[in-house]
């Protein structure tokens, strides 16, 4: 029987504990809430909400790709309608999984069935931490979390740089925060910036260059995973719907994900945001088949529920819980990967964003979601990106993944000997047994040494929120660039540097 990833017990100074890097599987049989009769009530409901009502988008572009392959289009208004014998044939032919492959090939990660990739977060303006507090962020918070998150191997993908570097123009900071990406880490990774097909072009070339591929190449092995949003209610904007259209014509997969939240931008009730949300998604995912049939297109989870009160986002609840495990339904119903969220509304690094998180992060292991964005540092509703958050996230997540590691049943694990060494009364602190094995058989927390309350008290009394401070600062002090070859990271410069001349001759 395969033994399962042994965490390795690295130095007091440091205090961090990790797992090997490497691929997370869930063994269990993901968790159902909706009958079959409930998905397909789902399914109908959003056909008919593309077939009667339709979706505004705004791309001539899209609509001329949308109405080639048969919906009704209204050219005066941008209304598309769908008729559900066009949208069952496009979901036809999708790939229900794909590699993305990584600069370092042994950081690759296969996405699909059973598979969990953990992502940290992207998209935040503002950055925090307990020395400095909330403030905007900048291009060093960007780097700093760029190396984070290529030292915690618990993360697979680098998600999205962290924060956006609010000091740098915004019609080139996506470049400085992609060129980060590429050059300080290693693994796969997800540009934030799809936003227009001008950039989501920048986001396939400097992969290109990365792998030193071309377009053919990229397509055969993608390196990226890309993202939109619709603007719910049911309208698809020009820049998203053509980064969509330059991602799915270059092979590179994109998940469709509604922004979809109970009670402002959806219905107030989770089933019928559900429904909303499902139609959002299939169309997009009918645009990405439309700009190149049998593309990487897959299903998207956002929808959570609103305080009333106030209007504002409330996230990792019981209802935003239910509706990742019925999208992961939802999407397996198609043959779809999918991708959600950890998520939390707290503005701090609390007991909240802990409760939060947690439930947001089981309920994606139960739902079997296969791309977990945000998974570590996201605080404040996603306003801002926390470096005390993705310690305390790192954590969370490790002690899941230890969850979902087989039980060794082999005779060498069960220890026959061992016991009958002990016999009645006695103990197994000093068995062959135990001494090969104590360091490295059961799950070790980042944050803790497992100690008593005497010992905790005489260190100094640090909870884990100080603790993780201590932990992200020392891992950077300890980081190491992992290796590029000068020549193609020169090259990535010299293609930044030319993309923000020509941006700024064409302003």
């Amino acid at each position: 029987m395969s033994r399962r990833p042994r965490s390795v017990r690295p130095s007091r100074s440091s205090g961090l504990r990790q797992r090997p890097f490497g691929e997370v599987r869930n063994p269990y049989r993901p968790m159902e809430i909706l009958s079959v009769d409930q998905i397909e009530v789902i399914h109908e409901k959003s056909l008919m909400v593309l077939r009667d009502i339709g979706l505004k988008v705004d791309s001539a572009v899209a609509r001329d790709l949308l109405a080639a392959a048969g919906a009704d289009v209204d050219r005066s208004t941008g209304r598309v309608r769908f008729e559900p014998a066009m949208v069952e044939a496009m979901l036809t032919g999708i790939p229900a999984g794909f590699t993305i492959h990584a600069r370092n090939p042994q950081k690759s990660v296969y996405v699909g069935g059973n598979s969990l990739t953990f992502a940290t977060v992207c998209g935040p303006s503002f950055v925090s931490d307990l020395d400095r507090g909330r403030r905007a962020g900048t291009l060093e918070d960007v780097r700093n979390f760029v190396k984070l998150s290529a030292s915690l191997n618990i993360f697979h993908h680098e998600g999205g740089a962290g924060c956006e570097p609010l000091e740098l123009p915004p019609e080139t900071r996506h470049l400085d925060m992609m060129l980060a990406q590429v050059t300080l880490c290693d693994k796969g990774w997800q540009p934030c910036w799809m936003n227009t097909g001008a950039r989501a072009r920048d986001c396939i070339e400097i992969a290109k260059i990365a792998l030193q591929t071309d377009d053919a190449g990229l397509r055969a092995r993608p390196g990226i995973i890309g993202g939109i949003n619709t603007n719910s209610p049911l309208l698809l904007d020009d820049g998203q719907a053509e980064g969509l259209i330059e991602f799915a014509r270059a092979g590179q997969p994109v998940h469709i994900t509604p922004f979809t939240l109970a009670g402002a931008m959806s219905p107030i009730t989770i089933g019928g945001s559900l429904v909303q949300q499902n139609a959002e998604a299939l169309a997009g995912i009918v645009l990405g088949q439309c700009a190149a049939r049998g593309a990487p297109v897959f299903y998207g989870h956002f929808t959570s529920n609103v305080d009333m009160r106030t209007g504002a986002p409330a996230f990792g609840t019981p209802e935003y819980a239910k509706s990742v495990i019925a999208s992961g339904q939802m999407a397996r119903r198609y043959g779809l990967p999918i991708r959600s969220s950890n998520t939390t509304a707290s503005a701090c690094v609390d007991l909240q964003a802990t409760y939060e998180s947690d439930m947001s992060i089981m309920a994606c292991v139960q739902g079997h979601i296969n791309v977990m964005m945000h998974a570590g540092g996201w605080l404040e509703g996603g306003l801002t990106c926390s470096f005390e958050k993705l310690i305390l996230d790192a954590e969370l997540l490790q002690a899941q993944a230890a969850l979902l590691d087989p039980i060794d049943l082999s005779d060498a694990a069960i220890g026959m000997e061992a016991i009958a060494e002990v016999g009645p009364s006695g103990h197994f602190f000093g068995t062959d047994h135990t001494l090969e094995r104590f360091e490295t058989e059961f799950y070790d927390p980042l944050l803790s040494d497992w100690s008593n309350y005497e010992n905790w008290r005489d260190g100094g009394s640090i909870d884990a929120t100080h603790r993780a401070n201590l932990i992200w600062k020392d891992i950077l002090a300890r980081y190491e660039k992992p290796p590029i070859d000068p020549a193609i990271e020169e090259e990535l410069e010299a293609y930044v540097a030319k993309r923000k001349e020509a941006i700024g001759a064409e302003g």
